[in-house]
């Protein structure tokens, strides 16, 4: 009866039609819905007054181990769809009904579709998991990227960008079809409004051709042909690409100017090598090549932009030796939290001064098992 209450729901009242549903059904007397900011950092209330959540709170650790916590008469749970964390539901009191919570926990996954499907047709939710404004050129980046995080059977997968109230050029978009998923990380040169159109730019050029089914190789061909046109090499876009056989582990990737690429393996941090070619749009016909290596059940790639390792403070360079150690101990996180934390480690470094420049983390995981039909 719930989850039809949801699916009737106007798209920006589902919360309220929620806890009524809730309410006549179950006799849950308060509800309330959590919605993640854009930084990770907040857990923001719909329905309530804004009250500041801390790490550890229940409601934290409901969202970082993605599992139920009870406190008090209190339960909180992961409102999550196909790994993508959109925030926490918290119910009370419950009724005596051992059954109730798993019911609930199905509840809380019918919602997170609901918001998901609801997007589209409010911005009720977008402006409340902000703490402050957006700037446009980050409000841009934001509206092109696929979704922060993706759980598999075959593979965990998440990104994030910083400033993320303020980020500019740096940007990561995927897919996965047919036992395969397409990642690429880019980062357009410029500042502000000028490197998210430029970035925006090549995405939609990696997409359309993505969707054609072109190999891809000349998928960055396209690419950059189309940065080309509108630029004529005097802008261009940094990309690494990467295409992973969800089954065997074979990687495919084209290094236009990328980010950096770690792999972690057995404890162990390595530095992927791969030849780097031109970015994408920096001449008119760059003819890309199709680089190898495979990965084996268990590994986690780990790709970071220059605004991370190359992120000055007074004592220094965050520098690749801070970046493996980090990469190495954050190793049994899961793809979203281990993100998270890199950019929390990256803030606390720099203190109160700002990133000189734009910083994106997307953290991949492959499992090893066959990707289910």
């Amino acid at each position: 009866m719930v989850r039809r209450i949801l699916a009737d729901a106007a798209a920006d009242a589902i919360p309220e039609r929620l806890a009524e549903g809730l309410a006549s059904q179950y006799a849950v007397a308060r509800t309330e819905l959590f919605l993640v900011d854009y930084r990770l950092t907040a857990l923001v209330p719909v329905l309530g007054e804004a009250v500041r959540t801390r790490p550890g709170d229940p409601a934290w650790r409901c969202f970082d181990h993605q599992s139920e916590v009870h406190d008090g008469d209190v339960i909180f749970l992961p409102v999550s769809a196909r790994g993508e964390r959109i925030g926490v539901l918290a119910c009370a009191p419950l009724p005596d009904d051992p059954g109730l919570s798993t019911e609930l926990a199905e509840i809380a996954v019918a919602l997170a579709h609901e918001l998901q499907a609801a997007a589209s047709g409010t911005d009720r939710y977008q402006s409340v998991a902000r703490t402050r404004r957006l700037t446009l050129a980050a409000e841009m980046q934001w509206e092109l990227l696929p979704a922060r995080s993706r759980i598999r059977p075959s593979f965990g997968l998440a990104g994030q960008l910083e400033p993320s109230y303020n980020v500019r050029g740096d940007s990561f978009d995927w897919a996965d079809q047919d036992g395969r998923l397409s990642l690429s990380v880019l980062n357009g040169m410029g500042e502000g409004v000028t490197a998210a159109l430029l970035t925006s730019l090549a995405t939609y050029a990696l997409r359309n051709a993505r969707r054609a089914g072109i190999p891809l190789a000349d998928q960055a061909a396209l690419a950059d042909q189309a940065v080309f046109a509108e630029h004529r090499g005097a802008t261009y876009v940094s990309a690494l690409l990467l295409e992973l056989d969800l089954t065997t582990g074979e990687m495919l990737a084209v290094d236009a100017g990328s980010p950096r690429l770690l792999l972690l393996r057995d404890g162990q941090v390595h530095d992927e090598k791969l030849t780097k070619e031109f970015p994408l749009g920096m001449f008119e016909d760059t003819d890309y090549q199709v680089q190898r290596f495979r990965l084996e059940p268990g590994d986690r790639l780990m790709l970071v932009s220059d605004g991370i390792y190359d992120a000055v403070a007074e004592t220094g360079r965050y520098g690749d030796a801070a970046l493996a150690r980090f990469v190495r101990r954050a190793g049994t996180l899961a793809p979203l939290q281990a993100v998270r934390s890199l950019l929390g480690d990256l803030r606390a470094f720099v203190g109160d001064a700002e990133l000189e420049d734009d910083a994106v983390a997307v953290c991949l995981d492959w499992t090893g098992r066959p990707p289910q039909p």
